[in-house]
């Protein structure tokens, strides 16, 4: 088994790893490729522009020459999946829509939170999309300053805001509170309203092994 990770993050790479552990899913199954460069490049042109989706399309055709399935882990990235040749025959997989489809599974109100500014139209777009067979309320907010902290290397401050606002959503009545990217993973277990969010690395390695399997 190959599941290859096309990260924008170099500390995206333990969030997976760890999530794979807690799968039973041997380390070395996983392969992990960092290109924080379209991430920044994303920011600086404030969104997925058509250069950037055409460079991460590249990188997911290579990652899928040598593995089973393949997670894009950026939800900036993530439409860019769209525009992959169907001459690729490897699934590859958006964790973010992964997270939406197992967000959405009961109708209620999902609060979904982001860290960065890119990110919101793109997951707010396959939220809105996964709910659409279910009829869930989502609400997708975006936590302030988080993004910083994060670049600052406050790792401590920035899951600590990530929990506090997941808290925030669950006693403003969320049945369900989704950690829309990777990089928020670990504040999971800081949660202390209401059950540990919903997180794209577990929810898309289930998808990639459920792929596998198929």
């Amino acid at each position: 088994m190959r599941i290859a990770c096309l990260h924008t993050a170099t500390s995206n790479i333990a969030v997976f790893a760890a999530a794979a552990e807690a799968l039973g899913v041997a380390p070395d199954s996983l392969r992990h490729e960092v290109r924080a460069d379209l991430l920044t490049a994303a920011e600086l042109a404030g969104g997925l522009t058509e250069g950037i989706s055409r460079s991460t399309v590249a990188a997911l055709v290579v990652l899928s020459e040598n593995a089973d399935v393949v997670l894009l882990t950026c939800s900036t990235l993530g439409p860019a999946v769209d525009d992959v040749p169907t001459s690729v025959r490897v699934p590859i997989l958006r964790t973010d829509e992964a997270l939406a489809t197992a967000a959405v599974q009961t109708a209620g109100k999902v609060v979904v939170l982001c860290a960065v500014s890119t990110t919101l139209e793109p997951t707010s777009n396959v939220f809105h999309t996964a709910a659409l067979q279910t009829n869930a309320a989502i609400d997708v907010r975006l936590v302030p300053g988080a993004w910083a902290l994060f670049k600052a290397g406050d790792n401590e401050g920035y899951l600590s805001a990530i929990a506090k606002a997941a808290d925030r959503a669950y006693v403003d009545g969320a049945s369900v509170v989704a950690l829309g990217q990777a990089s928020m993973g670990e504040a999971a277990s800081r949660v202390v309203a209401g059950p540990p969010p919903l997180t794209s690395a577990m929810t898309g390695l289930k998808a990639a092994l459920k792929a596998i399997e198929g």
